[in-house]
């Protein structure tokens, strides 16, 4: 049975969605091809229609899932002017709901130390996805006048991904909202974006 090229389109966005939510989940060395395809309804088989390689399928979902980091800066900033968006977005990122999710979130916690040990194409995608981030963070901090708005934007996501891989693996719930609540303060101080 022949699909239309949409349908085609959509199935390889669901498996590529699969791929990120497992590779959050479990890390890229314990993605099963199988497991996703068979999450999005298709057998192993027909992996090979989208992708040439696991490889690709994790490159895939790396990139997938800084699309949906995007978006989710996007959410928490539109519409604000650029302090209070930065706050906003430092708020959510910093956050107990961000801490405690698994199949969501931004990707850098989940994939840092993984990154150095992937193939080439994921690791791009990862540098891709980083650059990304980090440049969306420096308009905002551009539009608020910041010096050096790049090495500034640098240093806030380093802390606040620091600040969440550390509270991520505190398995004391106080020491690890202590770490959030602190990292958020600092910044929200060191950049001016006390409300």
């Amino acid at each position: 049975m022949r699909y239309a090229a949409e349908h085609k389109d959509e199935t390889h966005r669901q498996v590529v969605k699969a791929a990120a939510r497992a590779i959050r989940a479990d890390g890229p060395f314990k993605l099963g091809v199988a497991a996703v395809m068979a999450e999005v309804g298709l057998t192993h088989g027909g992996f090979y229609a989208h992708f040439s390689s696991k490889d690709d399928l994790v490159a895939a979902g790396i990139g997938r899932m800084f699309e949906e980091g995007r978006r989710r800066l996007e959410e928490q900033t539109a519409g604000r002017p650029p302090g209070e968006a930065l706050a906003a977005y430092i708020d959510f990122y910093l956050s107990a709901e961000h801490r405690d999710t698994r199949t969501a979130g931004c990707p850098l916690p989940f994939l840092s130390a993984d990154a150095p040990r992937l193939p080439a194409p994921a690791r791009e995608r990862f540098a891709k996805g980083v650059a990304d981030l980090t440049a969306r963070l420096a308009d905002r901090l551009a539009a608020l006048g910041w010096p050096e708005a790049p090495a500034a934007a640098r240093s806030l996501l380093s802390e606040m991904v620091g600040a969440l891989s550390l509270a991520r693996a505190d398995p004391d719930l106080v020491r690890s909202d202590a770490i959030l609540a602190a990292t958020r303060a600092a910044l929200k101080a060191r950049f001016r974006l006390e409300t």
